[in-house]
């Protein structure tokens, strides 16, 4: 059992970083309009993101290299290098600065469900006090460079999220068999196709491939650690599935439609279940504000060290520039309560059209036995991977046409 847990690992920070404010607003939307019927696109989304994430975290162990190292020093055309490389900076360094904001501010609401809203005026801007304050916590994390200080932070965070919404869950007394119906037959409701790759697509995260493989090299040294790191990505990914199924479940027990997000599904259970609920919804936001609020800057960082060939030491001033930009960014934003659309908008394209091309080039990758030797994929392996990139695919096709307004 000790053993267990000295090697609990990158998997909890994985989970941290694709259970952020978007996915608890998502799962409360879905729950509320839906009931348990969209529980199944969690299942699907829990597999897809174990095959991917497993991938990653094998190429870092086996390579001692994060994938943007990789891509750089694989792919040899300078045109198509260069491209792909500024797809990933765009997406991955812009993308999480554009969402940092509402990490942050997702982090903010649970903790003014609690404690009220806290402001000062200067400017003419009225300034949140919260964001500022989470700002600081996340730096704290950050700056003191130790990655055991991280993993154990987010991992404390992420066992605090899983209890708030599963107790939460609980409270709300869910038939067990609707439940399980929910999870294993695929249903498609009336106006649920949105909400169905919505769920997928905050759940199979494009920065969290890069995340995995740069982590898991931090952590593991050895082909012998494979092993754990498996176990590590299933049980993790699994854990933060369940986390967002319990999301759901909570928001089906709401009857009213008059709910956009965690902070008013939070208001909603309370006259229904007490304020139990009320405060365990609210811890669970706030924790998924902040774990995400300090894994968008650490991954972009990672990124940006390796397509540009900086050191990703955790101390070095590169890589502390790149997440003090991010996280700084997220804090002024979401403080003055500044969104810029087209910046978000711009983001979500970028996320689009990179979520295939990188699940592309990860099979591509994790099939050159020049890089990984006899821990390449197997058949079973490409199967289910090339099952995933059709999905990214329609993941992607959707969002750039939805950002568009054709869908």
């Amino acid at each position: 059992m000790k053993n267990f847990f000295k090697n609990i690992g990158p998997g909890p920070l994985v989970a941290a970083a694709f259970i952020g404010p978007g996915t608890v607003t998502l799962c409360t939307v879905a729950g509320v309009n839906f009931g348990y019927a969209l529980l199944w696109a969690m299942t699907l989304s829990v597999l897809a993101t174990i095959i991917l994430q497993e991938m990653s975290a094998r190429l870092g162990v086996i390579t001692q290299k994060g994938l943007s190292e990789t891509i750089r020093s694989k792919i040899k055309n300078p045109t198509v290098r260069i491209l792909i490389i500024a797809l990933i900076l765009s997406a991955i360094v812009i993308g999480n600065a554009a969402y940092e904001a509402g990490n942050i501010s997702g982090g903010a609401l649970g903790v003014k469900t609690l404690f009220g809203t806290p402001e000062f005026q200067t400017f003419d801007f009225n300034i949140d006090v919260w964001p500022i304050i989470i700002g600081l916590v996340a730096f704290i994390v950050l700056y003191i460079g130790n990655y055991k200080v991280i993993e154990r932070a987010l991992v404390f965070m992420v066992i605090l999220m899983s209890l708030a919404f599963l107790v939460t869950a609980i409270i709300t007394k869910p038939n067990v068999f609707d439940v399980l119906n929910g999870m294993f037959v695929p249903q498609f409701p009336e106006k649920s196709i949105l909400t169905i790759i919505g769920l997928i697509g905050t759940t199979v995260v494009p920065y969290n491939i890069f995340l995995h493989a740069s982590l898991a090299k931090t952590k593991w040294k050895s082909d012998s650690d494979l092993s754990y790191a498996r176990k590590d990505t299933v049980i993790a990914v699994v854990l933060g599935g369940l986390v967002s199924m319990c999301i759901i479940i909570s928001a089906s027990a709401v009857s009213f439609q008059d709910i956009n997000d965690a902070s008013d599904l939070a208001l909603g259970l309370q006259p229904l279940f007490g304020d139990f609920a009320k405060y365990f919804l609210a811890i669970g936001l706030f924790s998924a504000g902040i774990t995400s609020a300090i894994t968008a800057p650490l991954a972009a960082a990672y990124v940006a060290s390796g397509c540009l060939g900086w050191n990703s030491n955790l101390k070095s001033k590169q890589f502390r520039l790149v997440w003090i930009f991010i996280l700084s960014l997220g804090v002024l934003f979401s403080s003055i309560g500044f969104k810029s659309i087209e910046i978000i908008k711009f983001a979500q394209v970028a996320n689009g059209l990179l979520l295939p091309i990188i699940a592309g080039i990860l099979i591509w990758i994790m099939n050159k036995s020049s890089i990984l030797g006899k821990y390449k994929n197997s058949t079973l392996q490409n199967v289910l991977g090339y099952f995933i990139l059709g999905i990214t695919l329609f993941l992607g096709v959707k969002t750039i046409l939805s950002v568009f307004n054709v869908i």
